[in-house]
């Protein structure tokens, strides 16, 4: 099968981990020779549950025996999709009540960044230097590292970029400005958090300026903050957020979600403004609403802190320089690219899992499922500073 994957089956990477899955379960993964991996990634915190969840399983098993597609998105009345876009929005503060389903955090991206340009009549767009929302042409445009985009250029013209936790540089939002986008926390830079009101600070300047702010919550939302979404640790609300990733439980989805009245713009002028064949597709929403349910009415949510505390408290290393971020989306920070690579591999070996970063190279990422045990934590965490004892001895 190896052979084959190489040959047949497109690469992203010229170095992919290869491993030959066998199955999954909880906080494990195996492989086909057996061999158990405890899962600190969690599909790069699309498994919010975990694998093979019972209640996903079987919400997907009890949807699939009713019907699986039947209509494009938006035209029939269909119980899943319904039930999840209420359950969203009754979580979430009143001016964010829409929601439009879709297939992925990236085209929820896409779908975010036409409304606003819809809503406002207006085409800049102001994002942030190293974020990240996605990797279509619409999404890229919006990325800002140059390391990625260059080899795609040219882009959707009329981006301007900004730094994340620069205040002076607000100015650039401007009555041209349709929306300024930004990960609540940014991920591939590094799991940076704002700071210094930061996020009040854009949302002043866009409502000043008659901007709409769109915040990222493709990897902070779904409980992995200590919050069902990112925002909600910074006393803000935004104009549209974006969801995906853990919102599925591990299947694919995303959401862009606003106010009715800047939703309510995309069905006229032209009709039609953004449709979707198989977005909020009735398995995957059925899933979704498992995933999200079992988060309102399990303790999962909070204990996320209480876990980060822990992961803190054990990731106490000469060569961990510090641990950014929050709840259970956590980067462990080194002294090069090169020590991170080697605790990754190393720590593979040791039937631990976990990644990189995609714009930072010192950064470890570190997010488990939110079931994720204590003794599961410790179990990893003893792992990394085994493999980190290691590395400094040689």
């Amino acid at each position: 099968m190896k052979k084959h994957f190489f040959k047949h089956q497109a690469q992203t990477s010229a170095h992919p981990l290869a491993l030959e899955i066998s199955h999954a379960n909880g906080s494990y993964v195996y492989d086909s020779n057996k061999k158990a991996y405890l899962d600190f990634i969690a599909g790069v915190s699309a498994n919010t549950l975990g694998h093979n969840y019972p209640k996903i399983s079987q919400a997907i098993k009890d949807q699939v025996d009713n019907y699986t597609h039947v209509m494009v998105y938006g035209e029939f009345i269909q119980q899943p999709q319904v039930t999840l876009c209420k359950l969203l929005a009754d979580n979430l503060p009143d001016k964010l009540e829409t929601v439009y389903l879709t297939n992925s955090g990236t085209e929820a991206t896409e779908g975010a960044l036409k409304l606003a340009k819809r809503f406002t009549g207006r085409s800049e767009i102001i994002a942030a230097k190293n974020g990240y929302h996605g990797n279509t042409q619409g999404a890229m445009s919006v990325c800002g590292a140059e390391v990625q985009n260059n080899a795609f250029r040219p882009l959707i013209p009329g981006i301007r970029f900004i730094e994340f936790n620069n205040s002076i540089d607000l100015d650039k939002i401007t009555t041209k400005t349709a929306a300024v986008i930004l990960e609540t926390i940014q991920g591939g830079a590094g799991f940076i958090e704002p700071i210094n009101n930061y996020l009040q600070k854009v949302l002043a300047k866009c409502n000043k300026v008659g901007a709409l702010l769109i915040l990222d919550e493709i990897q902070s939302g779904i409980g992995r903050t200590g919050k069902l979404f990112g925002f909600e640790n910074y006393n803000i609300t935004p104009d549209i957020i974006i969801a995906g990733k853990g919102l599925g439980g591990g299947m694919p989805i995303g959401a862009f979600i606003s106010s009715f009245e800047i939703m309510d713009c995309l069905k006229q002028h032209p009709k039609l403004g953004h449709i979707t064949t198989f977005g909020g597709h009735p398995v995957i929403a059925a899933a979704a609403n498992a995933t999200l349910k079992e988060l309102l009415n399990a303790n999962l949510i909070e204990e996320t802190l209480i876990k980060e505390v822990l992961f803190r408290k054990l990731l106490i290393h000469p060569l961990i320089t510090e641990i950014r971020g929050k709840g259970l989306m956590l980067a462990a920070m080194v002294e090069t690219p090169e020590i991170a690579s080697k605790v990754i591999l190393k720590c593979l070996d040791k039937g631990l899992l976990l990644f990189w970063l995609l714009f930072e190279g010192k950064a470890i990422r570190i997010t488990p499922p939110l079931t994720i045990t204590k003794d599961e934590i410790i179990k990893g965490c003893n792992i990394i500073i085994e493999s980190l004892n290691k590395i400094l001895a040689d």
